[in-house]
């Protein structure tokens, strides 16, 4: 099959808090991803590691980290010294867009500074200049699981409303500088993980006594959804620009039969799990189902007129979103699999990898034709990619045709949405050089065309090594043969 979209923008993906290292450089603040210490997991298979057990009490002892224990992502993969040399990997590949995200306590150190770091800005300056230099476009994560630590301290993370302020002074401080050489924005990334753990936002439950878990992370997610709201009309208004996008987790699943008792299981669990977050960055209003929901829970969220009007007149110009799995939905106890932030039942027609996340070309085919059906908005994939854990051969490569087989089976659904007659207009492959793992800490765990020689307590040389399925996307571009 030949892919037939000229115009198409192909690319790779990464996160700050994932491949930059130097966390504690030119002036950088900590964020609660770069303070989750390494832990071996006894079974990949199994949830990797619950991310709401994590108190800022024991974050904090990361802070000296007595214990001598290993926190990878303050590490990545060195990106901060070795930019250029990954930049010419994704010119070589024949990339078109490198999709990445701004460390906002590189920028904002403590978040209420009134004047950014100028270090932080000179490191971004460099890296979009030499992106523009090689013909690369630049896709920008404003927010990538990396509040600065900091804010949450001070402030008690997003529950604030303060944050919302100091998010959008950041985000005007990056139009300001990067206006001219950004070609898409994206506030939040995967903004949906606030409702699964407002933690990783820097909002403890510790800091608000008294206040529920529902409360907590809904208002947490209504605080984020508020602040891109606020973000994207500042932005209209300062670069005059349609190119802001939103980010989702999508969590696409089947009903595991034809049993209308699953089927309406099924629906619900795509409305909360799935629907809720476009519906609120594309239409900006809460959806029924969800001041139902809020009613069962108690949840009552702290907003006024004036913030609804904003998110109502603000919505996104193109839905970004992650697709890695999908799941089965059943009424009663079924067998679980793994997946990226919540568990979904195993599918018997489909294989997964060693942790457990099942592969479905198709499946990204159905996403693409349900948002465009529902939402009438160009569509991005932002992140989509297999990993696996992999060792050098002796010829400093890794023969990994299970990629080449992932990316064949993912490019044909995304033609196959094009022919019928979906608006997708690009795609970025997740973890393009390999990276640490957002959901369990692991280096082993790589997504990339490119190998980078770090092992899972960062001991290797860092070294990039191409693995054959960078020599066949490059061919793929080439030639646009599937």
């Amino acid at each position: 099959m030949k892919f037939t979209k000229k115009d198409f923008l192909w690319g790779g993906a990464t996160a700050a808090n994932q491949f930059e290292g130097e966390y504690n450089k030119d002036g950088k603040s900590l964020n609660v991803a770069e303070m989750i210490p390494y832990t071996p997991l006894e079974d990949r298979a199994s949830m990797p590691m619950n991310l709401a057990s994590f108190t800022r009490a024991n974050i904090e002892k990361s802070i000296e980290n007595k214990a001598g224990l290993h926190y990878p992502k303050r590490f990545g993969s060195n990106h901060y010294n070795r930019y250029k040399e990954d930049i010419d990997l994704l010119v070589e590949a024949g990339m078109d867009i490198y999709r990445m995200s701004i460390s906002w306590g590189r920028i904002f150190p403590n978040g209420d500074e009134d004047q950014p770091n100028a270090k932080g800005l000179e490191f971004y300056h460099n890296l979009f200049n030499y992106c523009k230099s090689k013909g690369i476009k630049v896709m920008t994560t404003m927010h990538h699981f990396d509040t600065p630590y900091p804010i949450g301290k001070k402030y008690g993370g997003w529950m604030n409303k303060q944050v919302i302020d100091m998010f959008v002074k950041y985000a005007k401080t990056l139009f300001t500088e990067f206006g001219d050489v950004v070609d898409y924005w994206l506030p939040f990334n995967e903004i949906n993980i606030s409702s699964f753990a407002p933690m990783m936002s820097a909002t403890f439950p510790e800091d608000h006594p008294g206040v529920s878990y529902d409360q907590l992370r809904f208002q947490t997610l209504h605080n984020q959804f508020i602040a891109q709201a606020k973000v994207v009309a500042l932005g209209h208004e300062m670069l005059g620009k349609k190119n802001f996008g939103c980010m989702v987790a999508n969590m696409t699943s089947y009903p595991i039969d034809c049993n209308p008792v699953n089927v309406i299981e099924w629906q619900k669990q795509q409305q909360i799990a799935r629907y809720f977050f476009f519906d609120m960055v594309a239409k900006g209003e809460y959806p029924t189902y969800m001041l139902k929901l809020f009613e069962k829970l108690n949840v009552k969220i702290d907003t006024n007129d004036q913030e609804m009007a904003i998110l109502k007149n603000n919505p996104v110009d193109f839905l970004s979103f992650s697709y890695y799995m999908t799941g089965t939905v059943s009424k009663a106890e079924i067998e679980k699999a793994n997946g990226n932030l919540m568990g979904m039942g195993k599918n018997p027609f489909l294989k997964a990898n060693e942790w457990g996340w099942q592969i479905d070309g198709q499946g990204l085919r159905f996403t693409l034709n349900d948002l465009w059906d529902r939402y009438h908005l160009p569509l991005f994939i932002a992140e989509n990619g297999v990993g696996h854990d992999e060792k050098l051969n002796d010829q400093k490569t890794v023969e990994d045709d299970y990629r080449i087989d992932y990316m064949k089976e993912h490019f044909v659904a995304i033609q196959d949405a094009l022919d019928d007659g979906v608006n997708v207009f690009g795609y970025t492959m997740w973890g393009v050089i390999d990276l640490v793992s957002a959901g369990t800490n692991e280096m082993s765990k790589r997504y990339g065309l490119v190998y980078v020689d770090y092992d899972d307590y960062h001991k290797g040389t860092g070294d990039r090594f191409k693995k054959k399925s960078f020599t066949w996307f490059k061919k793929f571009k080439e030639s646009g043969e599937i």
